[in-house]
């Protein structure tokens, strides 16, 4: 299993798109090496960089509504695989983007609105993220202080984690 948590990235806006995550002219690109630098490349938002370091260290990303919209590429989930964030957090994901995370192996996680402005408030370089697989539990530490939040995901969705993605899952099963 891959290693879910750690520290987290805020990116305090709905609506992100696949193409502000990863670029529709590196789609051509035949590794997911390939892509890891442009991470994020054309996402616009006050006061952010992507060359920043609170992008390369994050390991987690916590952001709003409908997150992964636009179109359906797997190149969105692969970016963030490549860069070692195995986590995203958000009210609400786009439904093929979602299944997309759990298809690699990776976590998406659904809280309500009032979770995340709850999460949001821990904003900082010193923000982490852990996470109870077993317990679908998620904690919180920051300067403020320590949160836990319950989560919930579909047992096929956890099988998939578990065995690191779907083609590891179809492969101990078929």
């Amino acid at each position: 299993m891959k290693t879910y948590g750690g520290k987290v990235l805020f990116l305090d806006r709905s609506d992100i798109n696949t193409d502000e995550i990863i670029p529709a002219k590196y789609l051509t690109e035949i590794s997911k090496e390939a892509l890891k630098p442009h991470i994020l490349e054309d996402f616009k938002f006050e006061g952010f960089n992507p060359q920043d370091s609170s992008v390369s260290e994050a390991k987690v990303i916590v952001t709003r509504s409908n997150f992964g919209c636009g179109s359906s590429r797997e190149h969105a989930p692969w970016v963030f695989e490549v860069n070692n964030i195995h986590v995203v957090i958000a009210s609400s994901f786009a439904r093929i983007f979602r299944q997309n995370m759990f298809n690699c192996g990776m976590l998406a996680i659904e809280l309500s609105e009032n979770a995340i402005d709850q999460l949001f408030t821990h904003r900082g370089a010193e923000s982490l993220i852990s996470i109870d697989f077993d317990n679908d539990k998620l904690t919180i530490t920051s300067a403020k202080d320590t949160k836990t939040f319950e989560y919930q995901i579909a047992e096929f969705d956890k099988a998939l984690v578990k065995a690191g993605g779907w083609v590891e899952l179809a492969d101990s099963k078929y």
